[in-house]
């Protein structure tokens, strides 16, 4: 009896090590996709690069609430960077008028 409960707690950390192990992997994957989407907009938005990591932030967040993270992240962050971008262009047209009305007599 002892011999078959040993099996079955070696079976369970077994499985237990293959979930964590694929967990790892795919958190190192999602952090490497940040990281580029990071640099592709850091180089088109300089001055909001915090946004930009907040908004990865919570694109990943929101894929881990998901059952298949893996292929939410890359739609839910394309969407929020793209966001930003939208904000971010929204305040420099603003700030474009402005300065347009501020200098009109």
């Amino acid at each position: 009896m002892e011999c078959n409960q040993v099996v079955k707690v070696n079976a369970v950390r077994n499985v237990a090590n293959v979930c964590f192990a694929s967990c790892q992997k795919l958190a190192v994957r999602i952090e490497q996709a940040k990281g580029r989407l990071l640099a592709e907009f850091r180089d088109t938005f300089p001055a909001h690069e915090k946004l930009f990591r907040l908004a990865l932030g919570e694109a990943e967040a929101l894929a881990w609430q998901t059952e298949h993270p893996q292929l939410f992240f890359p739609t839910l962050a394309m969407e929020k960077v793209q966001a930003v971008a939208a904000w971010q262009a929204r305040q420099n047209d603003l700030r474009r008028k402005g300065a347009r009305f501020a200098a009109a007599p």
